[in-house]
């Protein structure tokens, strides 16, 4: 008996004793499928071929939801826990400007943006009680009134949203300055501040321009910009 007659043997041998390393094998499968269709025939369909076919290309599109959904699962956990860090450290705060040095520094890095603007409209006539209360800072933008509904429409008569995401496309001088330039992408959340008060405008700017964008959920945000516009509440008081 050859060497080559042993070594089948041996192979026989193994596959007979765990059958598993051939059935668990799609390579080999397959490779064995298409032995066996040439053996059958040009004019001969093997409709098992045909199923098993169908079936490994349904296991692969599982494996790809699957995927997907453990990836979108572990992008929310990441989300929240950004989200919940964010609003401990804003509640850290004892004073405005604390307040304002940490949303310059440690929340804007928590929510890893590039830039973070604090908007607040304004008649003529609350704009010094305004410049007063908060104080000089490069985050806080005053606007005009009717400013923050117009911004977030872009101008078009459509229903204004609490939550915007995407490019950036319109620069507005009394938003974007000189530190803003960079910026390519956007998260504007609308803030209100209660029934006397003009609404205001949390915005965080991203360099990246897919960083924020119209296809993205807003529920962790939306969360976030209830609680944030609370808290300017008691500083507005």
């Amino acid at each position: 008996m050859s060497n080559k007659s042993d070594s089948d043997i041996d192979l026989r041998n193994k596959i007979i004793a765990k059958p598993s390393m051939i059935l668990d094998d799609q390579d080999v499968m397959r490779a064995l499928i298409k032995a066996n269709e040439k053996a059958m025939g040009a004019n001969i369909i093997d409709i098992r071929g045909i199923a098993m076919d169908r079936l490994e290309t349904r296991l692969d599109r599982l494996e790809d939801t699957h995927r997907s959904v453990i990836a979108a699962a572990y992008d929310n956990l990441s989300g929240t826990s950004q989200i919940q860090r964010a609003i401990l450290r804003i509640m850290d705060a004892l004073d405005f400007p604390t307040f304002i040095a940490d949303l310059e520094g440690d929340v804007r890095e928590i929510l890893r943006v590039d830039r973070i603007a604090l908007v607040f409209e304004s008649r003529k006539k609350d704009a010094t009680f305004l410049k007063a209360k908060l104080g000089n800072n490069d985050i806080i933008k005053i606007v005009p009134a009717r400013f923050i509904d117009t911004y977030l429409t872009q101008g078009r008569n459509t229903p204004v949203r609490d939550v915007v995401l995407r490019e950036v496309a319109e620069r507005p001088s009394e938003i974007y300055d000189s530190s803003m330039a960079l910026i390519q992408s956007e998260a504007a959340l609308k803030l209100a501040f209660g029934p006397e008060r003009l609404p205001g405008m949390l915005l965080l700017g991203a360099e990246d321009p897919r960083q924020f964008s119209q296809q993205q959920g807003t529920d962790l945000l939306t969360f976030f910009s209830g609680f944030f516009e609370r808290a300017m509440r008691r500083w507005l008081a």
